[in-house]
C-alpha cells in the first residue's frame, strides 16, 4: 500500500468521512489522483462513498470495517516497533526521550491541524 493511501485511510480514521476533494487537498494530491486512489481503496474493501445527509449532491469517502481494521493493526505494529526499539535505548536517552515527550506531542497537533485543513 503506498504512503498515499495509507495516510488517507488514517485521515478519514481521524476526521470521519470527507469529501474528495478535501482528502485530496489533505494529503497534497491532484483531485483526479485521490478519485483514483479512492476507487482502488474502494474496489480493496477499504473505503465506501455515500451520500451526504446534508447535501445531496455530495458523496463522501469513508473508512469500511476492513480499513478501519487496517489501521488499527498498523498503529499497533508501529507501537510494537517503538517499544522494541525504546527498550535499545540507555536510561539517560530513555529519561531524555521522556522529557522530550510535551514538545513531541505539540509537534504532532500542529501536524495533524496542518493535514486536516478546513473541516466539512
Amino acid at each position: 500500500m503506498s504512503l498515499t493511501s495509507a495516510a488517507t485511510l488514517a485521515t478519514l480514521d481521524r476526521t470521519g468521512p470527507r469529501r474528495i476533494t478535501d482528502l485530496a487537498a489533505v494529503e497534497g494530491v491532484t483531485q483526479p489522483a485521490m478519485t483514483t486512489l479512492v476507487r482502488v481503496m474502494e474496489e480493496s474493501g477499504l473505503v465506501e462513498r455515500q451520500g451526504d445527509a446534508s447535501d445531496k449532491r455530495v458523496t463522501l469517502v469513508c473508512l469500511t470495517e476492513a480499513g478501519a481494521s487496517y489501521v488499527r493493526t498498523r498503529r499497533q505494529a508501529g507501537v510494537h516497533a517503538f517499544e522494541r526499539l525504546i527498550g535499545e535505548l540507555t536510561g539517560d536517552e530513555a529519561e531524555a526521550l521522556v522529557a522530550a515527550l510535551p514538545a513531541l506531542k505539540h509537534l504532532a497537533e500542529l501536524e495533524s491541524q496542518d493535514r486536516e485543513g478546513p473541516k466539512q
